[in-house]
């Protein structure tokens, strides 16, 4: 974790870069640090997937309208300062990126970041970490 999943209407996809996008996200989320300068998130376990719907109705659907819904999980204890900063920095990526076509697509954004609490499992498998945690 954190694993940043991007839900989106496929009406996006002649219009706007996603994979570009994804790797911005996760490139933002990577800068970002706690009060104590560490980074705030894994290096390995950082994750940007994004998905178009296979089946949406967004609003009345009188017109060609597109959304694009983003949620952010990640584990417990990073402060509620943490939290803001990397949420605002990734809402501001997806503005930027969604700006040019903002003016000719009817679309909707929303962010949100999640903390499971009471997780019951989470298993992991991943030869990911060992790779970025390595001392040089």
């Amino acid at each position: 974790m954190p694993h940043l999943v991007v839900l989106y209407t496929p009406n996006l996809d002649g219009r706007t870069d996603m994979p570009a996008l994804c790797r911005r996200l996760a490139d933002v989320m990577l800068e970002q640090r706690d009060e104590d300068g560490r980074q705030a998130f894994p290096t390995g376990g950082t994750r940007v997937l994004a998905f178009p719907a296979a089946h949406y109705a967004v609003a009345d659907g009188k017109a060609d309208y597109a959304f694009i819904y983003l949620n952010l999980r990640m584990a417990a204890g990073r402060s509620e300062a943490v939290k803001k900063k990397t949420g605002d920095e990734l809402l501001a990526i997806v503005k930027a990126h969604i700006g040019p076509i903002f003016g000719q697509q009817l679309l909707g954004c929303t962010l949100q970041i999640d903390e499971p609490l009471g997780q019951v499992y989470d298993g992991k498998h991943s030869n990911l970490h060992p790779l970025f945690n390595r001392k040089h």
